[in-house]
């Protein structure tokens, strides 16, 4: 985050059900929330208003995250799909299918070429974030999919599920 910026007692509000996941952009001047009420809103955190709220989810968002450039923004949902938004235009660039069930958990790899969602269907899948394509899909799991994380050097995948296990796999 921005090491100059004081967010002092920082509330956002503007959202009509519970919040599920935030994120922040590395320049720490955005904060990105993903809620129940089906919308990712984008706050300015100087000015604390929300500056854009992207609606094409048709239920409730479970999971945000920014990738580290700053420029796009990825969404996983209840309606099986996950999004990718221009962070700036707050255009849907495109909605990757391929869950059978609830997408849970988004992440994605340190060059943000990658994008890795976890779904209820007890996969993990991974997608190459220009085509939109799915390059893989990890099975492996005999529960939900909870969270989905990268390292650092972007090499490893790393999946939690209902099942009680944590999973690992080379990109």
């Amino acid at each position: 985050m921005g090491g100059e910026q004081d967010w002092g007692p920082l509330s956002l509000s503007g959202h009509s059900d519970l919040v599920n996941s935030v994120a922040v952009t590395p320049d720490g001047k955005t904060i990105v929330s993903g809620s129940d009420d089906e919308t990712v809103n984008v706050w300015d955190t100087e000015s604390g208003e929300c500056t854009s709220t992207l609606e094409v989810h048709f239920h409730r968002v479970n999971s945000v995250v920014v990738t580290p450039d700053g420029k796009t923004i990825v969404s996983g949902a209840c309606d099986c799909t996950v999004n990718v938004w221009d962070a700036e235009s707050g255009e849907c660039t495109s909605t990757l299918e391929g869950h059978s069930d609830i997408v849970t958990s988004v992440a994605v790899t340190p060059d943000g070429k990658t994008i890795v969602s976890g779904s209820d269907d007890k996969t993990v899948k991974v997608w190459d974030t220009e085509s939109g394509e799915c390059t893989s899909t990890l099975g492996g799991h005999s529960g939900w999919v909870t969270s989905v994380s990268v390292t650092l050097d972007g090499k490893i995948i790393v999946s939690g599920s209902e099942d009680k296990t944590v999973k690992g796999w080379n990109i």
